[in-house]
């Protein structure tokens, strides 16, 4: 895999078992006889658990309770009344508030809906419909528009080009960010590559913390494409799973530094914050960014949910009320990941059949089986009641080249349905590796 953390990059205490595909003929089968077993065992339990998206856990949603009795009032700090139109761009003590949050100035952020994705299908919309603030004409008017996606990543970013023909061409992400070599030599060497996406703490599903060094790259290199863009997708910049917590890279500052200040396009919520299903997106870039979007914005709205918007301001009263407020959700999660982690090295360590993340913040952890064996033990799972991400999901297209990622996400799962899940899966992996080294022997 592709952090520190990873099993993989760790060395095997001596009492730990034997790598699989170094015993003998028959130690292998007889493993297969007994991953059969247990299989079979597992199958009987009649088991109902899901694994496959990255919610919050109703006791997490519970932390935001309050929210349901705000706000106190409807009127804005500078006496807006938030019941009636206008104010395109949000509240201005929710953007002060966040823009602190997310490394930004007050007029480098817009506070709007619910959800985020909404934002990026919208930028992605307008810049299709008419090009971006540094656009030469409108993308749809360019013969072929591709997107440099690291992987694993990011399902709807995907499904969001997939739905608007761009294409795609993939980099592998590291632990320290995407392979920012391979993403300049593309962007180099291409016009038709006009932007990536990327998310830059705690990555879906790696965990992958962007550096300041990947960052800088990033923002200073030359493209082909005037008008690159890097849709920055900050979604978990809050979600620390330790009190060691990363700081995203300031984007904004560095592209503005290096020449290239509408190149980053900033993107963030509260959906695991507070209510996943009521809380505030973000946008953020270059002050003239900022403009380009409302300006396409006020054609279709004359302002958001700022009833809402004040709901947080008073939830929260400040940003290290938001800071406080992600300490309540790490209590309730990072038990669950640690459980996650407990699992697979009890169950696979020493076998070198997997390898997989420990993330020190994000809602995923992300799982390399043996090449040619992600299908089949997601196939595996699904017989024994335990529904996990589609085989490829972290990939363009739904092709995992190698069938070996699976995404886990423990977040949404009571503690004890957590143990029980991973202990199925580490079942499933361990007969899928053990049918693919006998095939293999065949």
């Amino acid at each position: 895999m592709h952090d520190l953390w990873e099993h993989g990059g760790v060395t095997a205490p001596t009492d730990q078992p034997r790598p699989l595909a170094e015993r003998p003929a028959e130690e292998v089968d007889a493993f297969l006889a007994t991953a059969q077993e247990s299989y079979d065992a597992l199958r009987s339990a009649g088991l109902t658990l899901d694994l496959t998206r990255g919610k919050p856990a109703p006791a997490q949603l519970d932390l935001s309770a309050r929210l349901l009795d705000l706000p106190e009032g409807h009127t804005s700090r500078d006496g807006v009344d938030t019941r009636n139109y206008g104010g395109l761009e949000g509240l201005p003590e929710l953007r002060e508030m966040f823009a602190e949050l997310l490394g930004l100035e007050p007029d480098q952020l817009v506070a709007g809906g619910n959800a985020s994705l909404v934002m990026m299908r919208e930028v992605l919309v307008n810049l299709v419909l008419h090009g971006g603030v540094d656009s030469e004409r409108p993308w749809g008017q360019e013969e072929k528009v591709t997107f440099i996606c690291p992987v694993p990543g990011y399902d709807r970013h995907f499904t969001l080009l997939d739905w608007l023909g761009i294409e795609t061409v993939t980099v592998e992400m590291h632990e320290d960010g995407p392979d920012v070599e391979e993403v300049a030599r593309l962007a180099a060497a291409d016009p038709s590559i006009k932007g990536m996406w990327l998310v830059p703490t705690y990555a879906n599903p790696t965990g992958s913390v962007v550096t300041q060094e990947v960052a800088e790259r990033l923002a200073s290199m030359p493209t082909a494409a005037p008008d690159f863009k890097i849709f920055w997708d900050n979604a978990y910049a809050l979600h620390h799973l330790t009190t060691a917590e990363a700081k995203s890279a300031d984007i904004v500052s560095l592209a503005s530094a290096a020449g290239h200040p509408h190149r980053p396009v900033v993107f963030a919520s509260t959906s695991k914050i507070t209510f996943a299903g009521a809380g505030v997106a973000f946008l953020g870039g270059s002050v003239e960014t900022v403009r380009w979007y409302l300006a396409h914005l006020g054609k279709g709205s004359i302002g958001p949910d700022k009833v809402n918007h004040l709901r947080h301001v008073q939830f929260f009263g400040t940003a290290q009320g938001v800071r406080n407020h992600m300490a309540r959700h790490r209590e309730i999660i990072a038990p669950k990941f640690a459980e996650v982690d407990r699992v697979l090295e009890e169950r696979l360590g020493g076998l070198e059949v997997a390898s997989w993340t420990r993330p020190a913040g994000g809602y995923f952890v992300s799982l390399d089986v043996l090449d040619g064996t992600a299908s089949r033990v997601i196939a595996l799972a699904k017989q024994a009641g335990v529904a996990l991400t589609p085989a490829g999901s972290a990939f363009p297209g739904s092709h995992d080249p190698r069938d070996r990622n699976i995404r886990l996400a423990p977040t949404f799962p009571q503690p004890a349905e957590v143990t029980a899940a991973m202990e199925a899966v580490a079942t499933c992996v361990r007969l899928a590796a053990a049918e693919k080294l006998v095939a293999d022997r065949a």
